[in-house]
């Protein structure tokens, strides 16, 4: 993406989900799908490639949920509602977020009709490649596990046309496929061949990362 001068601030894009030229015109292709339209709890990754999306769903008046970074403290979640909102486009930063919105428990979330995740990359098949910390698997998990999305929730993303590999992804239970992906160039529904995680696979997580994430504790005691 650097090399073809196709990626935008924040740079570099590497151990990141990059952000890209063409990031507002992406997030206009995906408000202009019926599913968006319908949905009115969005929660969206807090990455700066989906800011344009997050501020679409603020000035639509959506409710918008952000995870906190690496999903720390007793209330891992930040709800912004966009009727509430004065600036939308501040609000939809990490910094904004936190002075707009306020932090809840997983529990406390309402029903989500949409998520939007990052993606490093993505295929036809619906396969994605996150930046590897997997904490965008982890909070579809958690929300899973709390009923705050389900198998028929949407999953989409944006992202450069660069970004849309031939090449296969290897695909785990636990990750997070995506249905739907907008570029400032298109739209297009995937095969939708993968299913969505179950919930939380307590086997792939080290006691170090459960002692790191309070809801993770909470969850396993229950």
């Amino acid at each position: 993406m650097e090399a073809n001068d196709v990626s935008a601030f924040p740079r570099p894009v590497h151990n990141r989900i990059p952000n890209f030229k063409g990031a507002a015109q992406a997030a206009a292709v995906l408000a202009q799908q019926d599913f968006w339209k319908e949905a009115r709890v969005i929660k969206s990754n807090p990455d700066a490639a989906q800011q344009p999306v997050r501020e679409q769903a603020l000035r639509d008046g959506k409710t918008l949920y952000m995870a906190v970074p690496k999903l720390k403290g007793q209330e891992p979640f930040l709800r912004v509602r966009g009727d509430e909102v004065s600036k939308p486009r501040y609000a939809s930063t990490i910094k904004g977020a936190m002075g707009y919105g306020r932090p809840v428990g997983v529990d406390e979330m309402e029903k989500v009709d949409l998520v939007v995740a990052g993606c490093v990359a993505v295929n036809r098949s619906g396969a994605r490649l996150g930046k590897g910390g997997g904490f965008s698997d982890l909070e579809f998990a958690l929300t899973r596990a709390y009923g705050v999305v389900s198998h028929m929730t949407p999953v989409a993303t944006t992202l450069h046309p660069c970004q849309i590999i031939e090449d296969e992804i290897p695909v785990n239970p636990h990750d997070e496929p995506v249905d739907f992906v907008a570029t400032p160039e298109g739209f297009f529904q995937t095969e939708g061949r993968f299913p969505k995680p179950k919930g939380v696979d307590w086997e792939l997580l080290t006691e170090k990362q459960i002692a790191a994430i309070p809801i993770l504790q909470r969850l396993r005691a229950q």
